[in-house]
């Protein structure tokens, strides 16, 4: 639909780990909390949910819980997952107690509580546009990870932006893979402060930002 695709072709749980969790300092960030919140703006194919829980299972410092809210308008059913997942072994323990308790794909909000219930998955199926106006959270990091910004420019809004704001913590975080000018600005116009890092395998750039 969006002619795009879901990870880097150089290896999607390292384009995880590089962009999402140490562009947002993490596990630093999370270590002996209470509780640690993260949104993520794209499921897809939960590379970035279970990159974040598998760092945070190993640990030791870790927060006592981990939520982790993350929006979906096409969501995959269990089946397929099954597929896509399968080309990452490291995962394979933590992606099989996913898909064991996936809910049925029909909009709205779902809770998975995994790991004793020591991680919460919020799943929100549906459009971010509708979605997110009705959203409640105290977010510490946003994963910014939806198409691209010439594919999908609706989830890279200004709207979107000022709606993260919205949810975050002081102090909140954000990474992406996308250094557009469209991007930066949005974010810089809601009230995050951004710089660019060293990006990913052949991309050159990533961004991270902060609020306050």
């Amino acid at each position: 639909a969006y002619g795009d695709v879901y990870h880097s072709k150089n290896g999607g749980p390292e384009q995880a780990r590089h962009v999402f969790l140490a562009g947002n300092d993490l596990p630093m960030r999370w270590q002996d909390k209470s509780s640690f919140c993260v949104l993520e703006t794209g499921f897809g194919l939960g590379l970035n949910f279970l990159a974040t829980w598998l760092a945070w299972r190993a640990d030791p410092q870790a927060c006592r819980e981990l939520q982790f809210v993350s929006l979906e308008k096409h969501p995959f059913s269990a089946a397929d997952l099954s597929v896509a997942q399968a080309v990452w072994p490291a995962y394979a323990e933590i992606a099989a107690a996913l898909r064991h308790h996936w809910p049925p794909l029909v909009p709205g909000e779902h809770v998975i509580r995994l790991d004793e219930g020591r991680v919460v998955l919020r799943l929100v199926f549906g459009d971010a546009m509708a979605t997110l106006p009705v959203l409640e959270a105290k977010v510490d990091a946003f994963f910014l990870d939806g198409f691209s910004p010439a594919r999908n420019p609706e989830l890279w809004s200004p709207e979107v932006c000022c709606h993260l704001v919205r949810l975050a913590n002081s102090g909140a975080t954000l990474a992406t893979w996308s250094v557009a000018g469209s991007v930066c600005r949005a974010l810089q116009d809601a009230g995050f402060s951004v710089e660019k890092r060293p990006g990913f395998a052949g991309k050159r750039q990533m961004l991270t930002g902060r609020l306050g």
